[in-house]
């Protein structure tokens, strides 16, 4: 009987460094490595930023986007766009209030892949698995804070994401958008109190929701 040969499985040590599990994959000839990473998952108002990333060269000071300082993710931010191929995917508020967040953001995630300019030979995803994508595929928890690639997509979904979070600040100056980014925070429940939700808000969050309502229950009374 001939008994099929099967590689030995790589083992993936997660203090080995941001580059182990592309090292791994590359040694079994899975590459190019993309990773993927989302921005704006718990906030209650602007998009959800869903971002791809395959990196042609190693970037020194790659981490979780939400762990590193403003300036510090717009420079990197700057280098791997211009050192890495990715693809971004900008899902509004009305999306994600019609289709619920956990569908938008895996159909995000399948379209951000779909937009790399390269076709990835392995993905890895930050934090749950997501059918459907174009090659074999990870989920690896806290991806952004052990995987290059996916701390690379954490860095420009962020960063992408933030930006519009400002420009929004200006369109609506009494949310406070520059500041929170659309989280929940005790300064946007006042402003939600105050004004009441916005274009920009996702209806369908428990927080918004309540101030509709609340906003609709007052308005009624004579």
């Amino acid at each position: 009987m001939t008994v099929a040969f099967r590689p030995r499985p790589s083992v993936v040590r997660r203090d080995s460094g941001l580059y182990a599990y592309e090292r791994a994959l590359a040694r079994r000839g899975l590459t190019p490595i993309a990773g993927v990473d989302e921005a704006g998952r718990g906030a209650c108002a602007g998009p959800l930023v869903v971002a791809a990333a395959i990196l042609r060269r190693p970037i020194e000071g790659l981490n979780d986007s939400k762990l590193l300082v403003p300036a510090v993710r717009e420079r990197l931010y700057d280098l791997i766009m211009d050192s890495a191929h990715v693809g971004v995917v900008v899902i509004p508020p009305a999306e994600i209030d019609a289709r619920g967040l956990h569908k938008s953001n895996v159909a995000g995630m399948r379209r951000a892949v779909a937009r790399l300019s390269c076709d990835p030979g392995y993905i890895l995803t930050d934090g749950f698995p997501v059918p459907g994508l174009p090659a074999p595929s990870l989920a690896v928890w806290k991806g952004d804070q052990v995987a290059a690639c996916v701390a690379a997509a954490s860095i420009v979904a962020k960063v992408t994401r933030d930006r519009m979070m400002v420009a929004l600040d200006a369109e609506f100056p009494g949310y406070g958008f520059a500041e929170h980014k659309g989280y929940v925070t005790p300064g946007h429940r006042l402003a939600l109190e105050t004004n009441g939700p916005c274009s920009h808000h996702r209806y369908s969050f428990v927080t918004v929701a309540r101030e509709m309502g609340e906003n609709e229950m007052g308005a009624g009374v004579a």
